[in-house]
């Protein structure tokens, strides 16, 4: 099975400070990934790792083949999707829904000098649709709600066709009804087998979606437990994790998780 992310040992450090310490982990083809764990577990930083936009500071890590260091990674960027707090930021509050998703084919943010062909407008339209946002192509991103804004982002992840789709909380800040909209949006996506494969970072289990084969627990800038889902949350691996006795369960295909009373 071909290898589209793998990691030998990696660590990152900041001055003093060790953000991610000694991690093997690997994302085949087929597969698809939730990142958990607590606040400064070091998950967005191994996003950052996945989406070459950060280089390790020790250890050797590969994305979609080419090893970090060695590479373009200018090259290798409109090959991975990426949706995350940081990179919406870096979206112009004036440019259009419509822009904000067409730039992902050059992995840019603001129009410029780009050009685009008819089959990429198409394509952005096709996108914004998908994620039923349409209706909104002409709005500015900055006048749109956190869950407008939230489905902008994966289509515009989506719109350079990615090897792989890395979302960094896509849920965080959504009330009710916009996390489970999002949620069956990414099932959905699951489900399609030319879809890219996954990775996403969350708190919570509950807004993991249908879909997702495999789960990695993450706890102060180490991978405790990875697999296949079912056999990574574990009451003993969820508390462990967050430092909390915690009882797991899956229905219907969503997994829950709840703290385990005081006797």
């Amino acid at each position: 099975m071909t290898h589209v992310l793998r990691l030998e040992d990696v660590g990152v450090r900041r001055g003093p400070a060790t953000i991610l310490r000694s991690i093997y982990w690997s994302v085949s083809e087929g597969e698809n990934w939730v990142i958990l764990g607590p606040n400064g577990a070091g998950k967005t930083t191994l996003l950052q790792i996945a989406a070459a936009r950060m280089h390790p500071s020790s250890g050797q890590a590969w994305v979609l083949g080419a090893q970090l260091g060695r590479v373009d990674v200018f090259s290798l960027r409109p090959r991975i999707g990426l949706a995350s707090a940081a990179l919406a930021e870096r979206i112009p509050a004036w440019e259009t829904a419509f822009d904000a998703v067409l730039t992902g084919a050059y992995a840019v943010t603001g129009r410029w000098r780009e050009a685009y062909e008819d089959l990429d407008t198409s394509r952005a339209r096709d996108l914004l649709a998908a994620f039923g946002v349409e209706r909104f192509a002409d709005r500015r991103f900055g006048t749109l709600s956190e869950g407008e804004r939230k489905r902008v982002q994966i289509a515009r992840a989506l719109m350079s066709d990615p090897e792989i789709l890395l979302l960094d909380e896509p849920s965080a800040g959504l009330d009710l009804g916009g996390r489970e909209t999002l949620v069956a949006g990414l099932a959905e996506l699951a489900r399609d087998r030319r879809a890219p494969v996954m990775v996403l970072v969350t708190h919570h289990v509950e807004e993991i979606p249908p879909g997702f084969t495999h789960a990695a627990l993450m706890r102060t800038g180490r991978i405790v437990a990875s697999g296949p889902t079912a056999s990574v949350l574990t009451d003993a691996n969820l508390s462990h994790t967050f430092d909390i006795p915690l009882t797991a369960t899956y229905r219907s295909e969503r997994w829950s998780a709840t703290a385990i009373p005081s006797p």
